[in-house]
């Protein structure tokens, strides 16, 4: 049989109750774990759940779970199972100590294992139900305590967390795995060239965008991470929509891309990436680098020239980079920026948070889930935890409709949000970083997903 070593950031397989967009770490769940729907670059498909129906409103939710599902020690996968699961985690916190929004969505709703799977009984239209559930991978604990028990086409042989697991596959012609955490990009990229693994993941994450070398096979794709700034729309520059207009028209993203990602970019024009459901039906261009009218924009208004760029010390990656760059944009267009650069990221995310943020603060976007990045960050109706005080009444009317469109127009419709939201910016557009991956010629080949899922399966993996 045939056996990869693959090098991660990250060996870790999280308790059951924590959601993640590592790719490291979903790189390892998408292997052991199967999500209950499949997300395929915005379209959503059949996984632990096999089918689903609802109701004319979009109220009353079916699941039924795939037949004979199995955890790896042999016991059934029932839907009392995965409302456990998901009772978890709606009462869970993500990384930063902060509780997730599930708990916000699925409010007043009753979720009932069935003989067949799950039903969801909802308050309120919920047409993006099955995209949320995506993010969601089922897993149980072992007789240690250690939540590597799944359904998925690899179980768990050996695991040392923070270290290595080797995964062994279901199917015979799949190869046996062991990943082992390196942190450094740098050192994951040296230990391939040295021959020591088979592959690495995670190398846009190098310090300085490395050299494509012949030596060795490459994978990119197109992220669904949007890395954009933040800009307070509450008060200071910034409350005036025009001089939010003036900043992303006066930022040049094919430099910043060529400069910062060595040319490993795609310059971003709305709030979600060209994988999310609604981009490829809102047809946006780039946005323009125009800073003449920019500059005309900004001195229509009134508000203050001086802002605060904040930016941590990373997370997304090269982000001082990022702000210096947009630091000289904005300054040749009329704005008088300064920068303030902080070390303690889980500090500046509670901070953002708290709508503590300057002016400028960058950060990044990693929710694949359309619906997510609106309700969390764009409502005014929700005024969720990372919304930063946007207002626009013809945003907020499209995107009530989209969230009670179902299937099949609920594509256009979102669509349509985001086309509005190109016309009228919230944040300041950035990038969609290209995730990089390597291996040895003559290997078992590998596919990377769109959010950096390196697996050798084809790309049916979320």
């Amino acid at each position: 049989m045939t056996h990869l070593t693959i090098a991660l950031d990250r060996v870790d397989f999280l308790p059951p109750d924590r959601v993640t967009d590592n790719a490291a770490i979903l790189t390892l769940k998408a292997h052991v774990f199967e999500p209950l729907v499949r997300w395929r670059d915005g379209r959503i498909e059949p996984a632990l759940f096999a089918a689903w129906e609802s109701d004319a409103a979009g109220r009353d939710w079916q699941f039924r779970l795939r037949d004979g599902a199995r955890f790896h020690d042999g016991a059934p996968c029932t839907g009392a199972d995965v409302v456990a699961f998901l009772t978890a985690i709606l009462d869970s916190r993500d990384m930063f100590g902060m509780r997730w929004s599930y708990a916000r969505y699925f409010a007043g709703a009753e979720m009932t294992a069935t003989p067949a799977g799950v039903r969801f009984a909802c308050p309120a239209p919920f047409a993006d139900l099955p995209e949320v559930l995506s993010e969601f991978y089922i897993a149980r604990r072992d007789g240690a305590g250690r939540a590597i028990l799944g359904t998925g086409a690899w179980r768990v042989a050996a695991f040392t967390p923070g270290e290595t697991a080797t995964l062994t596959p279901i199917d015979p012609a799949q190869p046996t795995l062991t990943f082992t955490a390196m942190t450094r990009a740098e050192d994951r990229l040296a230990a391939l060239r040295a021959g020591a693994i088979d592959a690495a993941a995670g190398l846009e994450q190098a310090d300085e965008p490395p050299t494509e070398t012949p030596d060795l096979t490459w994978l990119h794709t197109v992220n669904t991470l949007s890395v954009m700034a933040y800009l307070n729309c509450t008060a200071g520059a910034f409350a005036d929509p025009r001089a939010r207009l003036a900043a992303n028209l006066a930022i040049d993203r094919a430099r910043l891309i060529a400069e910062v990602y060595g040319g490993r970019a795609l310059a971003a024009n709305t709030v979600v990436s060209p994988w999310h459901t609604g981009h490829a039906e809102a047809g946006l261009e780039s946005l323009p680098f125009d800073p003449k009218r920019a500059g005309a924009l900004l001195a229509t208004t009134d508000g203050p020239r001086e802002i605060i760029i904040r930016t941590p010390d990373h997370m997304p990656e090269r982000a001082p980079a990022i702000a210096a760059r947009i630091a000289r944009d904005l300054a040749a267009v009329g704005f008088q920026p300064r920068i303030e650069c902080i070390a303690d990221r889980p500090g500046y995310a509670r901070a953002i948070a708290a709508k503590d943020m300057g002016d400028l603060a960058i950060f990044d976007s990693s929710p694949h889930v359309t619906f997510r990045v609106l309700d969390d960050k764009i409502s005014s109706a929700t005024q969720a935890l990372w919304w930063q005080g946007f207002a626009d009444a013809e945003t907020e009317a499209l995107f009530a409709t989209a969230r009670a469109c179902r299937d099949p127009a609920r594509a256009a419709a979102y669509g349509r949000v985001l086309a509005r939201l190109n016309a009228a910016p919230p944040w300041l557009y950035l990038v969609h970083p290209v995730a990089l991956a390597a291996q040895r010629p003559g290997t078992f080949p590998l596919t990377l997903d769109a959010k950096g899922v390196l697996s050798p399966l084809p790309r049916t993996l979320p």
